[in-house]
């Protein structure tokens, strides 16, 4: 069975991991092999250590972007619920990809910032508005939104099963699932 990486970004809150983990149960569901890269677990594991400059997120998303390519060439669908703020970041990680021949599949999360605060699952539009942390993505630090993504999600439009049967059926699309 061919593997792929699917890259969900979007800002903080956007819905990327729970569609992620929604997806990932439709696809185990069917038998595919697949693992979700979390980017909160990669930061604690993978990326202890780096901060949040320009510099370290581009090194975060490389270290996440060679784990999910190894992961994808041995046939799994390897879900990364990734901010990955910088399209340059991005673009690397997909040349990697197609430089290997592995399927690489961008997703953008597009929910408005609005919603994102709303929702704030982590606290951390509170604790940015309460001045207790500067750099968050989308509100005081840049995110490059994707220019020409595969799938563009409106997570606050549709429900999670919604959206994760709309990137399922884009893997079928693809003969990816």
């Amino acid at each position: 069975m061919t593997g792929a990486t699917v890259w969900l970004t979007g800002l903080p809150s956007a819905g990327k991991t729970t569609i992620a983990y929604a997806l990932a149960d439709r696809l185990r569901a069917a038998g595919q092999r697949v693992e979700v890269l979390d980017g909160d677990e990669i930061r604690e594991f993978l990326s202890a250590g780096l901060g949040f400059s320009r510099e370290d997120r581009h090194t975060n998303v490389q270290r996440i972007g060679f784990v999910a390519e190894l992961l994808a060439s041995h046939g799994v669908t390897a879900l990364v619920p990734v901010i990955a703020p910088y399209a340059d970041s991005r673009e690397a990680v997909r040349g990697r990809h197609q430089s290997e021949g592995t399927p690489y599949l961008e997703v953008h999360v597009a929910t408005p910032v609005e919603v994102c605060s709303e929702r704030d699952v982590k606290g951390l539009y509170a604790k940015q508005a309460a001045g207790e942390l500067s750099g968050l993505t989308g509100v005081d630090d840049p995110y490059e939104e994707p220019a020409a993504p595969d799938l563009r999600i409106e997570s606050h439009q549709q429900t999670v099963q919604e959206s994760a049967a709309a990137l399922q059926a884009l893997l079928t699309e693809r003969g990816l699932a």
